[in-house]
């Protein structure tokens, strides 16, 4: 008996010492906001040379603000990598001359952006522009012989005067000063020769040259609004030299990006299908010269075409995303044969839109997996792609939740994709509390690469011991318009129900605890947070509602897309729909909650206005509501861009998931700490 007594405590003590070195290596919060993250920005036309940004979170210490952007060199064929620029450049939009010997970019000097020029070996830059308000943006003419850019309307003397007064009062969406587009010619000595503005009252969002700077396409609005920029951008062709808009593209809804074919001849772009599609949907091929356009997308195609480029005058090479994985497609536009060229399901790597060189044999694009955030990958075009840089080597000493896609079939049969996060150390059998992190939109989708952010933290979670969802439910992308379509003029209705089914099958299935289960989303997630909080109350102990539409009524008089809403969600005026929209308003149904709430968001969101968050709270406070908390973030807009807001965002949620899913901490009890700084990292 003595000797089993010795094994079993020896038993015991390597089973406490094993749980202890797991929850050593999970990813812990701290970890988490350290992650950076990288973009690709241009391939270089010798197909060796790419420039990508890495992003490098500040911490808890430094002024707040947005992520450091550092912009790297990386050679394709040593995969090594260096700064682009020398310490004293503080450069930004790095673009190199279609010849590849100039690198261009802007930076800021006399409280504007202006474009400067390295040439080709040479050390120091040299000034070209002198806008009064800065550049927005720029591009090369591909004759390496100009520019064309972006720079907003200057104010007057007299709105400066006035201003200056204290008569500076707000028009709301008027006198508002547009972009503008503007043409300019250097010479050899990269001196400025000739500057002309191309556009006057209207709004320029974005543009593009054809391979032999002849005609440039751009968007237009008539006034700069994001709503306008979201639903009503016109593609807009036009002559360099003639000076002449020819032409004007009758493309529809929601646009994505365009591009020439290299003889000038075509443009493709991707877009909606339809003024009602709620996101970009659909690729297409346009004949400049009689305008025709065809619709190259396959009939009833059950994914989303994102994006779009040239292989060449015969061939087109698009993005589409397909579920849970995106895809390399090329089609032929001959016989619209089409050929999978790069399959994220097999390569593993969830990947963006490519930059690749002329030839078609050189690719590089940013990617993640289930435990990896981000890095640059680069692709011959045949074999698989292989990662160039390890922008966070910490990752791979944590012990991370395993990922896996699974399915279900909704209440009326249809069946849900979605992804789940396993708990460090899962047991089947085991009970485990569980989280369903709810994507916004509802036009988005979650791949099957890395999950975890400020708002999301997934990893963080698992390594906690929690389950973890992510559902891809109805009106999400990446299955189809027929699929997206189906939250259209039915908000909170079979979308949020597939969320309950998606609750329903995880405690069937993978040992749920339904008795321990939180929600947690942003935007339209925030919307499904706070709808489970109030009438799917009985689901969940806790949710997080993260700028979150709570009364759609009232919504729809504050969004600054309020036509974005109506052409794509709502599909008719508020008059029509006065009684649906209330009842599928959280705010209608805050008198049943008996989930613990947390409410926050930026205390300057133009998308769903702070109100939003404050009529609910109101609502469930007015009704003795015993755990209900609201928290606004100060100068941040829909989510926050500074560190020190997703700081508290992280560690706030998780201390309320796990004061009322993991322990069960009773609703009419004591609330979590309101003062958390202790936990941000903060010297003292």
């Amino acid at each position: 008996m003595r000797s089993l007594s010795i094994t079993s405590f020896l038993l015991a003590i390597l089973l406490l010492a094993s749980f202890q070195t797991i929850a050593q290596d999970v990813l812990t919060p701290d970890e988490l906001l350290h992650l950076k993250s990288s973009r690709t920005v241009q391939m270089h036309p010798d197909g060796i040379k790419l420039i990508y940004t890495v992003y490098t979170p500040r911490t808890p210490n430094e002024a707040p603000g947005g992520s450091h952007v550092k912009y790297m060199l990386a050679d394709l064929k040593t995969n090594t990598s260096t700064p682009l620029f020398k310490d004293d450049i503080a450069g930004s939009s790095p673009r190199w001359s279609n010849d590849g010997k100039h690198l261009a970019f802007r930076m800021r000097t006399e409280g504007a952006n202006q474009i400067f020029v390295i040439p080709k070996g040479q050390d120091e830059a040299i000034k070209i522009t002198n806008e009064s308000n800065g550049v927005n943006s720029f591009m090369w003419n591909p004759d390496g012989k100009g520019f064309a850019y972006l720079s907003t309307t200057p104010k007057t003397d007299r709105e400066k005067e006035l201003k200056k007064r204290g008569y500076d009062f707000i028009f709301y969406e008027e006198n508002i000063k547009n972009d503008n587009l503007f043409l300019i010619k250097i010479d050899e000595h990269f001196k400025l020769t000739a500057r002309t503005q191309i556009t006057k009252e209207v709004n320029i969002w974005d543009f593009n040259f054809d391979k032999t700077g002849k005609q440039l396409a751009y968007t237009a609005t008539g006034l700069k609004l994001i709503d306008q920029k979201y639903m009503f951008r016109k593609i807009h062709i036009f002559n360099l030299e003639t000076g002449k808009v020819k032409r004007v593209l009758d493309n529809v809804g929601k646009l994505g990006n365009y591009s020439f074919s290299p003889d000038g001849m075509h443009l493709t772009y991707t877009g909606a299908l339809n003024i009602n599609d709620h996101a970009v949907s659909q690729l297409y091929k346009v004949n400049i010269e009689s305008g025709e356009t065809s619709n190259l997308t396959p009939k009833n195609y059950k994914g989303h075409i994102s994006w779009g480029d040239w292989k060449s005058n015969k061939e087109i090479v698009y993005l589409v995303h397909e579920g849970v994985y995106p895809k390399l497609y090329t089609v032929a536009l001959k016989n619209s044969k089409r050929k999978l060229i790069l399959d994220a399901k097999t390569s593993g790597t969830i990947f963006s839109a490519p930059v690749f060189s002329a030839d078609f044999k050189s690719f590089a694009f940013s990617g993640s997996t289930p435990k990896d955030m981000s890095n640059i990958y680069k692709w011959n075009g045949k074999s698989e792609p292989s990662k160039i840089t390890d922008i966070n080597p910490e990752l791979s000493k944590n012990t991370l939740g395993e990922q896996e896609v699974i399915n279900f079939s909704a209440r009326d049969g249809l069946n849900i994709e979605g992804l789940l996060m396993k708990p460090v150390g899962y047991k089947t059998g085991e009970k485990y509390p569980l989280i369903v992190y709810v994507h916004g939109g509802p036009e988005s989708h979650h791949s099957n690469g890395w999950l975890s952010g400020y708002s999301t933290p997934g990893q963080v979670m698992a390594g906690k011991g929690y389950l973890v969802a992510y559902f891809n439910y109805r009106a999400s992308t990446g299955y189809g318009v027929d699929f997206a379509m189906e939250g259209f003029k039915d908000p909170a209705g079979k979308e949020f129900d597939d969320l309950a089914d998606g609750i329903d099958y995880l405690v069937n299935n993978y040992s749920a605890d339904k008795n321990r289960v939180g929600m947690a989303g942003g935007s339209y997630g925030g919307y499904a947070s706070a709808w489970f909080a109030t009438y799917y109350t009985d689901y969940i102990k806790a949710a997080a509602v993260f700028v979150g539409i709570t009364n759609i009524i009232s919504k729809k008089g504050t969004t600054d897309i309020a036509y974005e809403e109506l052409y794509v969600h709502s599909g008719e005026p508020l008059e029509k729909q006065w009684d649906m929209n209330l009842k599928r308003s959280p705010v209608y149904h805050a008198h049943k909650s008996k989930t613990a709430t947390l409410i926050y968001g930026g205390a300057a969101d133009p998308r769903i206005h702070p109100s939003q968050s404050m009529e609910l709270y109101r609502r469930m406070k007015m009704n003795e509501h015993p755990a209900v908390r609201l928290v606004q973030y100060p100068g941040e807009g829909h989510g926050n861009r500074k560190q020190v807001g997703r700081i508290d965002v992280l560690y706030r949620q998780i201390g309320w998931m796990d004061w009322y899913v993991k322990d069960l901490k009773p609703l009419d009890g004591e609330m979590p700490p309101l003062d958390i700084s202790d936990k941000y990292g903060l010297d003292w």
